[in-house]
């Protein structure tokens, strides 16, 4: 309990532990979050790790000036294809991890891991892969599987790596400079936590909308079957 208090405590707060970051380790900063942003879309195990409000305030950084010079504290020229590096490498290795393993676990004899889950998969991604990978970078959750899946789901790599740079590109490059140019705006940078609670909600939002129009769909759907 007490460690996810911490961690609630980290994503909530991660201006203040980002600029501890850079002071503490300088250059290095750029190999953490590049570490940080590879193992959140790269490994299945780790989806609880920031992304949205990582790429924000990294931004916002990056538009702060160290004490006492004209430098700012990030560099976008470094920070953005470091960062977009980071997100295409992990989503590949993803796809790679889901393509290795899923042959091996979907097989008949596994009560969890069914055939006919693993074909389910490849339906849904037959119809709306490419639109999935490239939404899925804005959810948090969703972004870390979805490239698993799609390995998984034996979604044709050249799709799947077309889909994977144009979700990279838009993802960092829009939260990123969102940050860099909002983000010291007196109002948000004096309301940050606000602002890091507004990221995570936007970003969900699209998840729940779709997960309650199809409890109301399935809803309307008994209700015609009762009345029929």
């Amino acid at each position: 309990m007490e460690l996810l208090k911490h961690f609630f405590d980290l994503v909530l707060h991660l201006d203040k532990t980002l600029l501890n970051v850079v002071h503490d380790y300088g250059a290095w900063t750029y190999l953490i979050l590049f570490l940080i942003i590879f193992t959140e879309t790269g490994i299945v195990i780790f989806p609880f790790l920031p992304g949205d409000s990582l790429l924000f305030v990294a931004g916002t950084l990056a538009a702060l000036p160290k004490p006492g010079s004209a430098e700012t504290l990030l560099h976008l020229v470094y920070l953005i294809p470091l960062l977009l590096l980071a997100a295409f490498l992990g989503d590949n290795l993803n796809y790679f991890i889901g393509d290795y393993l899923g042959p091996r676990v979907f097989r008949e004899d596994f009560k969890l891991f069914n055939r006919k889950y693993l074909e389910q998969t490849q339906a849904f991604y037959a119809k709306h892969g490419g639109k999935t990978v490239i939404m899925a970078r804005f959810v948090p959750i969703v972004r870390t599987f979805a490239p698993f899946v799609a390995g998984v789901g034996t979604m044709k790599y050249r799709h799947f790596l077309s889909y994977s740079i144009i979700g990279a590109l838009l993802w960092v490059i829009s939260l990123t400079l969102a940050g860099y140019l909002l983000g010291n705006i007196p109002w948000v940078r004096d309301n940050f936590t606000i602002v890091i609670y507004g990221i995570v909600l936007l970003s969900v939002l699209p998840a729940v909308l779709s997960y309650l129009r199809g409890k109301l769909s399935g809803n309307r759907g008994v209700g015609s079957g009762e009345n029929a």
